[in-house]
């Protein structure tokens, strides 16, 4: 009996821990574009859904395995964090849109910032979009020592959920 529970001690013990060990989203800040001031949010049930920890590169949710092609398999992806993975890679938006930058602090050490993304939202289209810094891109090494999702530097659709609370709060801060 001895020797049965060893290996399947072993075995549980190489599992992938799910992303909500990581810990959860505590603090998104939205600064630049034409906003007055940064925009800071700290509710937990508005932050609940925005866990960088979960999509491509992480071990929780509908990423059991690190896909063999990141960039072409991306789409098998539900929407999470602020992205809907489901759309794969896009082209990126006007360079005339506002950007702003979007920080991440995540329960595990509420002092260090974990994750930056830029967003930028088209009121023409009420689309939203995501860019995760690339290799040369300011806070490249910020995000892959949170997560490596192996598709960084590439644009994306926003998650609808991360429209419906970062568009309004932007245009009611500018």
């Amino acid at each position: 009996m001895r020797s049965a529970i060893f290996p399947a001690a072993i075995l549980l013990a190489l599992l992938p821990v799910p992303a909500s060990a990581k810990g959860l989203t505590v603090r998104i800040t939205i600064e630049g574009g034409s906003l007055k001031a940064p925009i800071e949010i700290t509710d937990a049930q508005t932050l609940a859904p925005f866990n960088i920890w979960s999509g491509p590169g992480t071990f929780g949710g509908d990423s059991a395995t690190r896909p063999i092609d990141p960039a072409a398999d991306v789409k098998v992806h539900t929407p999470s964090f602020v992205v809907d993975w489901s759309q794969g890679i896009i082209a990126a938006p006007s360079p005339e849109l506002p950007r702003y930058k979007v920080s991440f602090w995540a329960s595990e050490n509420p002092r260090k910032l974990a994750y930056v993304v830029t967003y930028v939202f088209d009121p023409s289209t009420k689309r939203g979009y995501i860019y995760l810094p690339g290799k040369n891109d300011d806070g490249w090494y910020i995000d892959v020592g949170s997560v490596y999702r192996q598709i960084e530097g590439n644009w994306f659709r926003a998650w609808s959920a991360w429209d419906r609370v970062a568009s309004p709060l932007i245009a009611a801060h500018l």
